[in-house]
């Protein structure tokens, strides 16, 4: 499903150059469930921004559902981000001021997706992470593990075939998190999504199908 080879990214100032990841080869398999893990500044973000088409490489390959996606311009990528992909983040990006129906339809709307097509997906993936009697409600009404699941229903509004998700139980507590992982679990269980997790817990690592470790931009066995 994903496919990095020989993938090396350099960010590069007028002073410095810093190595974020060094010849990286890896694949996730389809409805496989990956932990990435390793120190601060690692390059684990950086790796998952790769996975999910948010920056591109210095050098190297890409190809995700057997899609090499080298050539695409800027709109044919955010097209294709939209279609196949679902992203979690650490601090939820919620918009404060929508409500949580609203929040979780944005994907549906970049799509051109019909209004009432949109509200009954919406629903749908809110009633998924069992918060469907929230739509109505603002993120400031929300506590932060609810804040969380409905990123997750944003996330999956779509049906994406890969979610990808950076550190999304790292605000939260153990509680809290572990009803996160949960949700992540039965996606993965039920629905068949590819899902690619960093992390900084070990314990939720340990649940998921393989946990890859970086260190200083390299893969670490």
């Amino acid at each position: 499903m994903i496919k990095l080879q020989d993938v090396t990214k350099v960010y590069r100032t007028d002073t410095v150059e810093t190595l974020a990841l060094n010849n990286i080869n890896l694949s996730v398999e389809d409805g496989e469930f990956v932990s990435i893990m390793g120190p601060s500044g690692c390059g684990k973000s950086t790796l998952l921004n790769m996975m999910g088409l948010l920056d591109r490489p210095s050098d190297g390959q890409v190809t995700i559902d057997e899609k090499e996606l080298k050539g695409y311009k800027e709109k044919a990528l955010a097209k294709f981000r939209n279609e196949h992909l679902g992203f979690i983040f650490q601090s939820f990006h919620l918009i404060g001021d929508l409500p949580v129906v609203d929040n979780v339809e944005l994907p549906l709307l970049y799509r051109g997706t019909s209004a009432k097509e949109r509200k009954r997906l919406a629903e749908e993936a809110l009633e998924a992470v069992g918060l469907k009697n929230r739509m109505k409600h603002y993120p400031s009404q929300l506590s932060g593990g609810q804040k969380q699941r409905v990123a997750i229903a944003r996330a999956i509004v779509g049906k994406p075939s890969i979610i990808l998700a950076d550190e999304p139980t790292g605000n939260l507590d153990s509680n809290l998190g572990n009803e996160v992982m949960d949700i992540l679990l039965s996606l993965n269980r039920d629905r068949k999504a590819t899902i690619v997790m960093v992390t900084h817990d070990e314990n939720m690592a340990l649940k998921t199908n393989r946990i890859i470790r970086l260190y200083d931009g390299s893969l670490v066995n």
